[in-house]
């Protein structure tokens, strides 16, 4: 089960609780934080509620926003949902609310860089050849099979292993890999360990209301498609 760390200005629970959201369900445990609250007291507090999700077996948890004591949980062997695969699933969507936060339109360039060729990159990479019309994959090696299918089905080129020159002319790029020595208008980084920009914001419209506020948007989102309780096209993404 996945733990789900909350504050509460209320007496805080002795025991883990269960909770749900969208049918899942979560191991919930609460930090009282009051507003002169000291924060040698906090971090007690947070490795009692670290020790408990232990003891249960909780390796995963979804934490609140800026968190500070992430590292504590992670003492007792409670790390953060991991955010990566999610932000792969919903690159098209993302992409498309940067370029528009830009104002880039019409024939936009993207290119896509890739140590190898996994399932996540084929699905990425075809979203995005059928909604931009030059999409450039840099990658060692493979992905004829992919150029041909997308041409045969849909009748898209995709250009592979592009000159740097190519890589360097494209207005987006989607980080499969770090490629620190690329440069680009607007750059995507989807690579385990990745930092996500903080002006990204997630929403799921429909769901708005049965959605806990104050934590983590993109881990509990993580969470919740994990489950299949979460569809990664059900979610907006926004930035500022």
């Amino acid at each position: 089960m996945i733990g789900f760390v909350a504050w509460t200005e209320e007496k805080a629970p002795r025991r883990a609780g269960e909770s749900a959201i969208l049918r899942m369900r979560f191991l919930e445990v609460r930090l009282l934080r009051r507003k002169n609250t000291p924060a040698a007291v906090l971090r007690r507090r947070a490795a009692g509620a670290a020790k408990k999700l232990q003891k249960v077996g909780v390796t995963r948890a979804v934490f609140p926003e800026a968190f500070p004591y992430e590292a504590i949980f992670a003492k007792y062997g409670v790390l953060p949902v991991e955010v990566t695969r999610l932000y792969r699933s919903i690159a098209g969507e993302w992409l498309r609310a940067e370029l528009a936060s830009r104002e880039i339109s019409g024939a936009t360039r993207v290119a896509v860089c890739a140590d190898y060729l996994t399932g996540e990159l084929v699905r990425a990479v075809t979203e995005l050849s059928l909604r931009y019309r030059y999409v450039l994959l840099d990658i060692p090696d493979g992905g004829e099979e992919l150029a041909r299918q997308l041409r045969r089905e849909f009748g898209v080129s995709l250009l592979l292993r592009p000159a740097p020159a190519q890589l360097e002319a494209a207005e987006a790029l989607l980080l499969f890999a770090p490629r620190p020595e690329l440069h680009c208008a607007v750059t995507l980084p989807l690579y385990d360990g990745a930092p996500i920009p903080a002006y990204v914001t997630l929403n799921v419209p429909v769901q708005a209301e049965r959605m806990p506020h104050g934590c983590r948007r993109d881990q509990l989102f993580a969470a919740l498609c994990s489950a299949g309780a979460l569809r990664a096209e059900q979610i907006e993404v926004r930035v500022s």
